[in-house]
């Protein structure tokens, strides 16, 4: 059956109808902050301790805005005998947001989590030179990030936090160890010292009593040559 001649106006009128009859909202910003929802692609932060300067997210931007400076240093090796080891230390690492189309690609090809999306919106600048922000700044929006979801009751814990947990109870077991090494050397020292202190008592006691003994002799005992003169 065809459409009713002009019944499409009088849709489009009844929607206008009922917004008009509606209450007006108007969000009085910057005095109040909007809600935004929890996983807002605002701004791209940067948590450097995880970086490892592998250099996928610069290659993988599409419009090339991510600036990335390093340099490598040797690290000494963690047992005796072992070989000394190279790693790279970031020096630089900025992003220019005049440049960034917010695709997301650096964030989901970095494979140490290193960037997080943040809520934050309010960074904008008068120059376009200055919208090139540097790892501090990068940093300090990385506080903003929300907690990721809760997972499902029944999902599989991450291997993430399954190696990060290994890795600290080896860590918490190494250092109870050290402190129990710690701990018998300091009561092996105690001992030794206890053992010092009362053999240098009983040599002192052993010493009096023969100056004692020494003193109770009659003088003819001491010297027989005195005696006789």
């Amino acid at each position: 059956m065809p459409p009713f001649p002009g019944s499409g106006l009088a849709k489009g009128l009844a929607v206008t109808l009922r917004t008009m009859t509606k209450k007006t909202v108007t969000d009085q910003y910057p005095d109040v902050q909007p809600e935004l929802p929890p996983r807002s692609r605002g701004v791209i932060a940067l948590f450097e301790e995880n970086c490892t300067v592998c250099m996928l997210c610069a290659r993988e931007c599409p419009d090339w805005c991510i600036y990335i400076d390093s340099h490598k240093e040797t690290v000494p090796p963690a047992a005796p005998g072992g070989r000394e080891r190279s790693r790279n230390v970031l020096d630089r690492f900025a992003i220019d947001f005049s440049l960034c189309m917010y695709c997301g690609i650096c964030i989901e090809v970095c494979p140490f989590d290193a960037l997080f999306w943040s809520p934050e919106f309010e960074y904008a600048e008068t120059d376009i030179h200055e919208l090139t922000h540097e790892r501090d700044k990068l940093r300090e929006w990385m506080w903003t990030v929300p907690a990721p979801p809760a997972l499902d009751p029944a999902a599989e814990e991450p291997k993430e936090l399954i190696a990060a947990r290994k890795t600290a109870d080896k860590l918490a077991t190494e250092q109870a160890q050290q402190a129990e090494h710690a701990e018998q050397v300091r009561q092996a020292q105690q001992a030794s010292q206890v053992e010092q202190a009362e053999q240098a008592a009983q040599a002192e006691r052993s010493a009096g009593a023969e100056q004692a003994a020494q003193a109770e002799q009659p003088a003819a005992e001491r010297d027989p040559q005195e005696g006789e003169s």
